[in-house]
């Protein structure tokens, strides 16, 4: 793909799951790849396998030392890294923390990393991994939703607001993921994401395909375009049915803790 190669490209998260399959699918269409991870040896390994540069540690700083890996420019940032806390209001403060921080405000601290030399070279290219979540809901964690919501929002306000100025925006929102979340998300991840979950790979080919299209909302799920009018044209119906959704998953047998 003549759009990426020799793409400098930054993908925060890529120690495995969405992000390493994001990693490997850059670096096969020949862009030069950073792998950004909280966990070092994760980052280490995938980077080994495809060719790339880690840089370890904390999304929401990594910008400057992946210019310094890449030796220029960062041309593609894919903003990944994602935290799921479960529980509604009653959730911690430090879990309403982390999902805000990692969730949005590290597309945000990106953002403004990147923003002045893209608009100063007028190209760039602001991935953001949201799930279906930013556009419908997840049933067990208010905080993944709300702050997938905001990261949603986030990128389509990149988009309406640079977009003729060169910057390429694309919100990616998968249903089901088979990785560590979904494994973590225990019997409500079973009931709700696992019957139509797809494989990593599944999710950067339809990356792929939508910057090909220049499309901004990828959906790897192409159903979710149907649940996503619904929610808008009846939202009462829509929140009934996911209603019924949460009934069924309070009908769980308890997990241990």
């Amino acid at each position: 793909m003549e759009t990426v190669r020799g793409a400098g490209v930054v993908v925060t998260g890529a120690g495995g799951g969405i992000g390493a399959a994001l990693a490997r699918g850059f670096a096969a269409r020949g862009a030069r790849v950073v792998v950004n991870d909280i966990d070092a040896d994760r980052a280490r390994a995938v980077a080994a396998e495809v060719g790339g540069v880690a840089v370890p540690g904390d999304a929401s700083a990594v910008v400057p030392a992946a210019r310094d890996a890449l030796g220029g420019a960062v041309d593609v940032f894919c903003a990944n890294a994602g935290v799921a806390p479960t529980g509604g209001p009653e959730a911690d403060e430090d879990g309403w923390a982390a999902a805000w921080d990692v969730n949005v405000m590290a597309h945000v601290r990106a953002a403004r990393a990147l923003l002045p030399d893209w608009l100063d070279r007028g190209q760039g290219r602001f991935v953001s991994t949201v799930s279906a979540a930013g556009l419908l809901t997840m049933v067990g964690s208010a905080p993944y939703s709300v702050s997938k919501h905001a990261a949603y929002a986030f990128a389509e306000w990149l988009s309406a607001t640079y977009r003729h100025r060169g910057v390429h925006v694309h919100a990616i929102c998968p249903l089901g993921v088979r990785t560590d979340m979904l494994t973590s998300a225990g019997a409500t991840g079973e009931l709700v994401l696992a019957p139509t979950a797809i494989e990593p790979d599944q999710v950067a080919d339809a990356l792929f395909a939508g910057i090909a299209d220049e499309r901004f909302l990828i959906l790897p799920h192409p159903e979710v375009a149907a649940y996503y009018a619904g929610r808008a044209a009846e939202p009462d119906r829509w929140l009934a049915g996911v209603n019924k959704l949460q009934q069924k998953v309070e009908q769980l047998p308890t997990e241990p803790r």
